[in-house]
Order: C-alpha cells, then sequence, then structure tokens
C-alpha cells in the first residue's frame, strides 16, 4: 500500500445525527462518482495508523458537504471517533478527463520543449489566477517561464512520455 499512488477525495469533518452517518467535506472534482454507494473508500487517520476500508451505503449533498452513511456503523458511537480521518482512493480508480484536460499530478514533472526542438525545462507548479491555467517552468539557469495554457501556446502534451511541446510567442521569454 505504501508505494501505491492514493488520490484524497475528503475529510470526515463531523458526525450526522444519531444513526451513524458522517459529515465529508468533499476533496473532489467528482464526488457523485466518489459517494455513490457500493463505492469502497480507505478511510486513513489524521496522524499514523493502518487505514481502514469502507463501504459507502448512501450518499446526499447537503450545504456544500456531502452527508455519508457507511456499512456496519449504525450509531453515532461507532462514528464518532473517525472525526478528521481522510477518505482516500487509488490511482487507478481515478476518473478519466476528457480530451485535453489533464490531473495536476500528470502535468507537473513533465519536460517542456518547443516547437523548434529546443529543452526549455520542467514544469513545477501550476496556477490557477483565472481565465486559464499558467504552467510554472523551471528554466535551466533557475529562471522560471511562466506558460498560459491556451491552445495557441500549448501545442502537444504526452502524458505517457512525460512531454509537452510548447510554441513561445512574442513576450513569454
Amino acid at each position: 500500500m505504501s508505494d501505491e499512488r492514493l488520490l484524497n477525495i475528503g475529510k470526515i469533518v463531523n458526525t450526522h445525527g444519531i444513526k451513524g452517518e458522517v459529515k465529508v467535506w468533499p476533496q473532489t472534482d467528482f464526488p457523485d462518482v466518489r459517494f455513490k454507494a457500493g463505492n469502497k473508500l480507505l478511510m486513513f487517520p489524521p496522524e499514523t495508523g493502518e487505514p481502514i476500508t469502507i463501504e459507502v451505503v448512501s450518499s446526499r449533498e447537503q450545504k456544500n458537504m456531502f452527508v455519508l452513511k457507511l456499512n456496519g456503523f449504525d450509531n453515532i458511537n461507532q462514528v464518532e471517533k473517525y472525526k478528521g480521518w481522510e477518505l482516500k482512493v487509488s490511482d487507478e480508480e481515478r476518473v478519466p478527463l476528457p480530451e485535453g484536460e489533464y490531473y495536476f499530478r500528470d502535468i507537473v514533472g513533465c519536460s517542456v520543449e518547443t516547437d523548434e526542438g529546443e529543452a526549455l525545462g520542467t514544469i513545477t507548479d501550476i496556477l490557477s489566477p483565472g481565465a486559464n491555467d499558467i504552467w510554472v517552468v523551471k528554466m535551466a539557469k533557475g529562471k522560471e517561464l511562466l506558460l498560459p495554457v491556451i491552445d495557441d501556446v500549448i501545442l502537444d502534451v504526452d502524458i505517457a512520455s512525460r512531454k509537452v511541446k510548447v510554441h513561445l510567442m512574442e513576450g513569454l521569454l
């Protein structure tokens, strides 16, 4: 389990009612998929310790949170101790994204080269200031290049080979 990549999908912030339901703060773009009845999730303690596999019986959205009923937990006393625990799924359970959209973890670390074959550096961060994301590229001499994620600049993203091909518009360097 330790070398497997896990994705955070939520955090248990409180109990709900007396029938063993928990309130979860979602940390995923796909809460309806993640918290669907029948899904198995890993529940991790806030410090260290062994995760517990749980199964979602039901879920509903309530004030930007999700209220989950978990299999085998039928009263408040059974779930009280899980406040602060993280909910995770394995990397293999990622929701496929539409073409042209990428997970941050797939972009950070990719090498960047121009459409003329010149190596520019490695993507180290992603900024989301407004209309479009900005990929931060650490260049060989330590300088940072900010690339707007627009079709005129980002020509090709090859996640498998961890390479991004870009066109440097005037004023980017």
